[in-house]
């Protein structure tokens, strides 16, 4: 137990007053017991002060995510998407006309869950920056190691018995594909191609039927 300043001064003084006065054995006792109480007291203020402040001063380090989620709407074109936000709004994002494939990866379907990131353009739009069909995510694939099925509601399922580290969970961050704690950028999604890049290299899978043993 670590004594402060005005603890060591309060049993320094209760001595003095015992050394310097006569008293009986069970009012010394009563004297001593009631410094300790004090001294008790006075840790217990400093140790939750000492809490309070070590709480105060934990760093959260989650990534904020800017990603809007929604559903294609029906208004969405060749050169734009209609968003239709899981709050009830609808968005329009335009796309870029030489560059729509890249920025929106697994195609745009109406009904289909998508996740978006844009932002409001010179001309006051709003402009799709990344976009990632949600629904054409979902589904086995396969590699030469990996054998896994990305679910609706964040899970992995991998068929893979003997695999040391098997994803099991996944998320979107930013329009990036989070699996466990491995962030991917998505490079090509497809009907049966997912290539996925992150600072270890690329990753290629294939689509596999959910049913199926291979």
């Amino acid at each position: 137990m670590k004594l402060s300043v005005r603890n060591v001064r309060m049993i320094v003084n209760t001595i003095r007053v015992i050394t310097n006065k006569r008293y009986t054995m069970k009012k010394v006792c009563f004297i001593l017991t009631i410094g300790v109480v004090m001294m008790m007291m006075g840790c217990g203020g400093q140790k939750n002060a000492d809490n309070n402040a070590d709480a105060d001063s934990v760093e959260v380090m989650e990534t904020p995510d800017s990603t809007v989620y929604g559903v294609c709407g029906s208004g969405t074109s060749m050169h734009s998407l209609e968003l239709v936000t899981d709050e009830g709004d609808t968005i329009t994002y335009m796309l870029d006309a030489d560059d729509a494939e890249m920025t929106v990866k697994g195609g745009m379907l109406v009904g289909d869950r998508m996740a978006v990131v844009g932002f409001k353009n010179s001309d006051g739009e709003m402009q799709a920056s990344q976009a990632i069909n949600i629904t054409t995510l979902l589904g086995r694939w396969t590699s030469i190691d990996k054998n896994f099925e990305i679910q609706e509601g964040g899970t992995v399922a991998s068929a893979v018995k003997a695999e040391s580290n098997p994803w099991t969970a996944w998320k979107i961050c930013n329009c990036k594909l989070i699996l466990n704690r491995d962030t991917f950028g998505i490079d090509v999604l497809g009907a049966d191609s997912l290539y996925l890049e992150n600072h270890q290299g690329i990753y290629a899978f294939k689509r596999q039927p959910v049913n199926s043993n291979d």
